[in-house]
């Protein structure tokens, strides 16, 4: 079965909301082995949703169309839907009266304008909405799926989950295939580089092999569709693990396994703790390591010294050496590490200085200049690095560099 997503709301083509929504949804179908070929985002003016969900039908088994159920007079999914399905809208008793029930019981008036929500294509089945006033729709006719969801997450997830899911479960009973992923998740190593050494394989289509780049990280995403969950694992074994072997100390982790997780486990399994000294990144490697589950156990303190007179005063580091070699320095950042260690008494002390911009820069220290020390019981060092990017994207690029180091130093153990 192939599947579009149409979405429906000017707010979306603004850019005002995020479609969380699709993203639901495509991953719901692809669970279901429904292949989504095609999203597509319409803003409130009928002609275009028309145009839009007749292309919709054209080439999909199923469509799902986000919001546009509402009462007013810029939801115009139901006239979109009845005019591409030649079902014209008719107006259902029982959603009438559940409407009038549900605002009786809490005491507001109704307005015509609200019975527009009981207006339904002709041979639609109305689809229960236990958090909001709007049904879903589900209209089959002539060999196409149609279902009409409202654009609430908190309505769109239990509707979805209630009537829809079964519903498509029950009809791909016969023809569904499982799709599985396994996601590896590399640091350290840039996209081109990645896909070097994956090329080969990428050039199979079951199981399929993509690389996606994020911000500090690159994944590959290993995925494929078999009869069932076990075979579709089957599959994916022997390529996940020749891509082990390739990407070596690269690789930090799979699926839901985060850098900062990653870290985390590895100084529970040693036993050993870290405590931070933060300057541009401003308490978000602190963050990132206190966010993962049982990090008190291995995480001492982080200090967030991000003006001169912090580093000197809570952390003693000569004013002379700052002076000298300015905050944003390999010798002050591996001052910060080892104070920060000694002060904590932990095993590892992790610095960050640097300038994330978008001032601040000059031509010997430009903006994206970061230097991360890291001290251990052997001794201190510090690493130079220049990253790219808005200020938001160099700090948190320079926090996935200095857990990456301390992973590193920990995997010598």
């Amino acid at each position: 079965m192939i599947a579009e997503v149409v979405s429906i709301g000017t707010e979306l083509l603004l850019g005002q909301i995020v479609d969380t929504d699709a993203a639901y949804l495509a991953q719901q179908l692809s669970s279901l082995g429904i292949n989504v070929y095609h999203r597509a985002t319409v803003g409130d003016n009928l002609a275009r949703a028309i145009e839009t969900l007749r292309q919709a039908t054209e080439r999909a088994d199923l469509v799902i169309t986000v919001a546009g159920l509402g009462p007013t007079m810029d939801d115009l999914t139901r006239d979109a839907i009845a005019e591409v399905m030649d079902a014209p809208l008719v107006r259902d008793p029982a959603i009438a009266q559940h409407l009038s029930d549900w605002f009786a019981q809490r005491g507001y008036p109704m307005s015509e304008t609200i019975l527009r929500q009981a207006d339904v294509p002709t041979g639609a089945v109305a689809l229960p909405n236990a958090n909001g006033t709007a049904p879903g729709l589900l209209l089959e006719k002539n060999g196409t799926v149609v279902i009409a969801l409202p654009g609430p997450p908190n309505e769109l997830i239990p509707l979805f989950e209630t009537s829809v899911y079964p519903y498509l479960l029950e009809r791909t009973a016969g023809e569904r295939q499982v799709i599985r992923s396994k996601t590896l998740r590399i640091v350290g190593m840039g996209e081109s580089t990645v896909e070097e050494k994956a090329r080969d394989l990428m050039e199979a289509s079951n199981p399929s092999v993509a690389p996606y780049a994020k911000t500090g990280e690159v994944h590959l995403r290993v995925t494929a569709r078999a009869s069932s969950a076990a075979e579709a694992d089957r599959l994916i074994a022997p390529v996940a693990a020749d891509l082990r072997q390739r990407l070596g100390g690269v690789l930090y982790g799979e699926d839901d396994t985060t850098l900062e997780k990653a870290v985390v486990a590895l100084l529970m399994a040693q036993k050993k703790t870290v405590a931070t000294a933060e300057s541009c990144t401003g308490g978000m490697l602190s963050g990132r390591i206190t966010d993962v589950p049982g990090a008190s156990a291995v995480f001492h303190t982080g200090l967030t010294t991000y003006s001169n007179d912090a580093k000197i005063h809570l952390l003693k580091i000569p004013a002379s050496l700052v002076g000298s070699f300015g905050a944003v320095s390999s010798e002050v950042a591996k001052a910060m590490a080892e104070r920060v260690r000694e002060l904590a008494e932990a095993d590892y002390g992790v610095s960050v200085t640097g300038i994330a911009g978008p001032d601040g820069g000059s031509d010997e220290k430009p903006v994206g200049l970061v230097y991360i020390g890291l001290a251990t019981a052997e001794g201190v060092t510090a690493t130079q690095h220049r990253f790219n990017g808005l200020r938001s994207d160099i700090r948190l690029r320079s926090t996935q560099a200095a857990l990456d180091l301390l992973r590193k130093e920990l995997l010598k153990a």
